[in-house]
């Protein structure tokens, strides 16, 4: 369960940074789509602000709640010591 919750996190801020780099590939590409707003660069700021906090937090998940290698070998061994 903890490591379906994981990967959810994972995929959640994966899309949203996707989203908001594709985001900014539109209004690089085509300003005009930005619409009612009169500042390009603003806006993409304001984007790339957003890629920013999902890219900080994809990064906490990966230091702080995915195991890490040692650990989960470390795991396997113990499980296999007290299935015998």
């Amino acid at each position: 369960m903890r490591d379906m919750l994981v990967a959810a996190l994972k995929s959640y801020y994966v899309g949203n940074i996707n989203k908001h780099l594709s985001n900014i590939e539109v209004y690089l590409r085509q300003p005009v789509g930005v619409g009612e707003h009169s500042d390009v660069v603003e806006t993409i700021d304001k984007e790339l602000e957003k890629v920013s906090m999902y890219d900080d937090k994809l990064m906490m998940v990966i230091k702080y709640l995915e195991p890490r290698k040692e650990e989960a070998v470390d795991e396997k061994k113990e499980t296999k010591s007290t299935s015998k």
